[in-house]
């Protein structure tokens, strides 16, 4: 289908049920934030989602880790394909037929014990949920002030995030794996429920700023992307095997599933400052800032055999991640308000997330936990370095 058919049907269709909420809202930035998020809500249970697949169907640490590794690197892959695809597609009836098409394979994953057929599925689940992402990103990228919408999107993936991670450890014990798939299908249910009032944001309506500077365009946009990449695969190959290292370090799951709940609660509050101050301070300092933090405060887990030291580190790290991530994407979104570079951004992270478990899996071995920690810390005083040119160039120019 043409872009211009598709505009025009775009046209038809905008004045129906969802004329009366605005484009630019609260309430609209909420339901792109759930619509954002379905595709990838594993991310943020994913060391229930990994300690779940070791207790329930006996994977090892390896196996476990692949499996959340071939789920993100689906959604890097269906997120990339986005970026062709959102200029020219109608996203809302996509937007219906990916979300249909995770429920199906979610309760599929109910019924499968093989690691090797797990894997297969899972990154099926991937490209599918991953395009819906960067389909996401792009409409996201279409709303004034992205950055802010970014923002409702961590709080979203945080907040209920959080709940899976204070409930599924310990419901997946007594109800097997399909405690982690049917909590997934049950987020997709309500973005379901959410769509028919999500606005159109067709391209024509969007005032799409001419920028011919190819500098702008290039260097800050890869230095961004490669930033996302590093910031990403740095905390979630930590992210993903919380679980395992507290049962190391003598940690019970009675204490960890409600202290890593806790701590995305709490960050929270990340995501609620970037709604709040928006760019007001520019992205520089911010950016730099909260991801030297996130550096100290992940090599800080080499002392998790306190459990203060534990819980305190993750909130942290929970803080300065849903407090980073908006402005990384945002940096895209002020690119290019018609949202390829977004969905671009959305691949990036994607591939990231992706990378990060699958490290970890390999580095971890028989439990060097000591490894995961040292390089992803590295990974992210790199990642600062990367990110404070393509920031220092937007803040400059919007001086």
């Amino acid at each position: 289908m043409t872009q211009s058919s598709t505009m025009k049907d775009n046209n038809i269709t905008s004045g129906t049920t969802n004329s009366q909420i605005d484009p630019h809202g609260i309430l609209a930035r909420v339901m792109l934030a759930f619509l954002t998020t379905a595709g990838i809500f594993y991310i943020n249970i994913m060391p229930a989602v990994v300690s779940g697949l070791k207790d329930a169907l006996d994977f090892t640490n390896q196996q476990a880790g692949f499996v959340s590794s071939a789920n993100l690197y689906g959604a890097a892959i269906g997120a990339l394909s986005a970026v062709f695809l959102i200029r020219r597609i109608l996203w809302r009836s996509w937007a219906y037929a990916l979300l249909v098409t995770l429920v199906v394979i979610d309760a599929i994953c109910m019924f499968i014990v093989s690691p090797e057929v797990m894997i297969a599925i899972r990154f099926i689940h991937g490209l599918v949920g991953g395009l819906l992402v960067g389909i996401g990103f792009g409409i996201i990228s279409r709303t004034n002030e992205a950055d802010k919408t970014f923002g409702y999107l961590l709080f979203i993936q945080w907040g209920l995030g959080g709940l899976g991670l204070m409930y599924l450890p310990e419901l997946v014990p007594s109800f097997g794996i399909s405690a982690l798939f049917i909590s997934l299908i049950a987020f997709t249910l309500v973005t379901l429920v959410m769509m028919p009032f999500i606005p159109h944001y067709a391209i024509e309506d969007i005032e799409v700023a001419s920028n011919t500077d190819n500098t702008i365009k290039r260097l800050p946009l890869s230095l961004n992307l490669f930033g996302i990449f590093l910031f990403q695969a740095a905390n979630m190959g930590l992210f993903a095997y919380m679980i395992g290292l507290g049962k190391v370090e003598g940690l019970t799951i009675q204490f960890m599933s409600p202290a890593l709940a806790s701590a995305s609660w709490i960050a929270l509050l990340g995501a609620f400052l970037v709604i709040i101050i928006g760019t007001k301070f520019g992205r520089t300092i911010p950016l730099v800032a909260s991801i030297l933090i996130t550096a100290i405060a992940s090599w800080v887990l080499h002392y998790s055999e306190s459990d203060q030291v534990y819980l305190i580190a993750n909130i942290i790290i929970g803080v300065t991640w849903a407090f980073t991530l908006p402005y990384m994407f945002g940096i895209c979104s002020e690119l290019d308000k018609a949202g390829q570079l977004a969905a671009l951004g959305g691949f990036a992270s994607k591939m990231g997330l992706a990378t990060g478990p699958m490290v970890g899996a390999l580095l971890l071995g028989e439990d060097n936990y000591a490894m995961v920690i040292d390089v992803a810390a590295l990974a992210l005083i790199v990642c600062a370095v990367v990110i404070f040119i393509p920031a220092r160039m937007l803040d400059t120019k919007k001086s």
